[in-house]
């Protein structure tokens, strides 16, 4: 199926779902500027992007319920395509983008009252775009002042975002395929980067976090990829303990471990991977000791990721293994946390691993989509949360369905603390690897790059 086919499907899907007396308004993103005459580079927005495949700035899409699309788009302007590039034009867009017309955008304010004249619902995505609802009160505004003259104006305005993500959560062969591609580009960036630590080490040289940052940028683009899916992590020593940290100037010695979670964006699709591994490919005792903690646990996480199961399944087989684990090195005492369970229910391995085993990932790294199962919205519990004394409202976690995809990445990160081994100190661990459900379990589409100890100290020594 060729890309003009897929969106125009998926626009006539979103036409079905919100009925045939509305219409769905959706705009791209702005640019953004970077600082004087400089604009960061130009993304467009996800749910644009998801209907129509169209990359230029300053666009719309009116999607009617009876199935007719309509672009707003940049007029051609010789002048600043000299400057800023190729424009499509709204004269070309129709047999360029298989949508039914398209007009300049300098006449949406003009155009947009006819379009909406008649509908009873106005679908746009709520909260994402700044100064979108003043723009549609405008418009409304327009048309309720042309009620005498037979005009009819929507009385409800519903939330496009809910419909978007419910469509997006569920990835087809299209995005998978890219998504695979974008797996594999990033596997190779991770490669090139641990192989460069060995080697800068091996050589003498100074090495530092920028430098492995430069050897992922560089393999991301060279394959093609447009962006990095967002800002690289590399975290040499003590800086994994940092969840967020970004690649800085951070000194790179030998004997530590570095957490680089990093990895590139293709055709507007996300892919997300963590390794950690010894900068001069040799894990000491220590910390293979608390990696294959982590892997175990993600190797848990993996096996509960399939088709039936709870999107919460995996961090709960994650968790599972990990404080069992911290009872077994010492991290944790269980002369004072008591046991499993007690460790489980109270959270007491929280000081060492405090984020989720995964999120949604596609067209957004954290992608769209209710983690709650929609059938089960109703069934609401309520519990006290046993570090923060908060009261949490739990609902059915959602159902994995084959197509989703998600990320499992546990981790371990070790603080200086009393009765905390020292030989544990400042270790910081994360394996993230992105996971497409499937009817019987799982498929990893990152796992070109090594994961194992063995296999990473057998790269890291070609």
């Amino acid at each position: 199926m060729n890309s003009n086919a897929i969106y125009t499907q998926r626009r006539a899907q979103l036409a079905a779902k919100i009925g045939p007396n509305s219409v769905a308004i959706i705009p791209t993103a702005p640019e953004q500027q970077r600082n004087r005459d400089s604009d960061f580079p130009y993304r467009p927005d996800s749910y644009f992007y998801y209907l129509c495949g169209f990359t230029e700035p300053r666009a719309w899409l009116v999607i009617s319920g009876d199935g007719q699309t309509t672009l707003f788009c940049q007029p051609k302007d010789l002048e600043r395509e000299i400057w800023d590039g190729y424009r499509l034009g709204p004269e070309a867009a129709p047999g360029q983008l298989a949508v039914n017309a398209a007009f300049s955008v300098t006449e949406l304010d003009a155009k947009l009252p006819a379009l909406l004249d008649g509908r009873e619902a106005v679908w746009f995505p709520f909260a994402t775009h700044k100064g979108l609802e003043t723009r549609l009160d405008g418009w409304l505004g327009s048309l309720r002042g042309r009620v005498r003259y037979g005009s009819l104006c929507p009385q409800t305005q519903r939330d496009l975002c809910g419909v978007l993500d419910e469509m997006r959560l569920v990835k087809d062969p299209h995005e998978q395929a890219i998504m695979r591609r974008a797996g594999q580009i990033s596997a190779a960036a991770h490669i090139r980067a641990m192989q460069c630590s060995v080697h800068m080490l091996q050589a003498d040289q100074e090495l530092r976090e920028y430098h492995l940052e430069a050897e992922l940028l560089h393999e991301f683009r060279r394959h093609g990829s447009q962006f990095p899916a967002y800002g690289s992590i590399v975290a040499a020593g003590a800086n994994a303990c940092v969840l967020h940290y970004r690649a800085d100037r951070g000194l790179i010695r030998n004997g530590e471990l570095v957490l680089i979670d990093a990895a590139c964006e293709l055709d507007g699709y996300a892919s997300d991977i963590t390794r950690t591994f010894p900068a001069n490919g040799r894990f000491t005792g220590p910390q293979r000791t608390l990696y294959e903690l982590v892997l175990a646990a993600q190797e848990a996480a993996i096996a509960a990721t399939r088709a039936g199961a709870r999107f919460t399944d995996p961090h709960d087989a994650a968790v599972k293994v990990l404080a069992q684990g911290m009872l077994d090195v010492g991290l944790l005492d269980k002369n004072k946390v008591g046991s499993l369970q007690d460790v489980i229910e109270k959270r007491a391995y929280f000081p060492f691993y405090m984020h989720r085993t995964g999120h949604w990932i596609g067209m957004d790294v954290h992608d769209c989509g209710d983690y709650t199962e929609p059938s089960e919205i109703g069934q609401v519990s309520s519990r006290k949360d046993a570090l923060t004394g908060d009261t949490i409202k739990d609902r059915p976690a959602r159902i994995l369905q084959p197509g989703m995809a998600l990320t499992i990445e546990p981790g371990i990160y070790v603080r200086p603390a009393d009765a905390v081994p020292e030989q544990f100190h400042h270790i910081g661990i994360r394996i993230e690897d992105d996971a497409i459900v499937t009817a019987t379990g799982c498929e990893l589409i990152t796992r070109d790059v090594p994961v194992d100890v063995a296999g990473i100290e057998a790269l890291m020594r070609a």
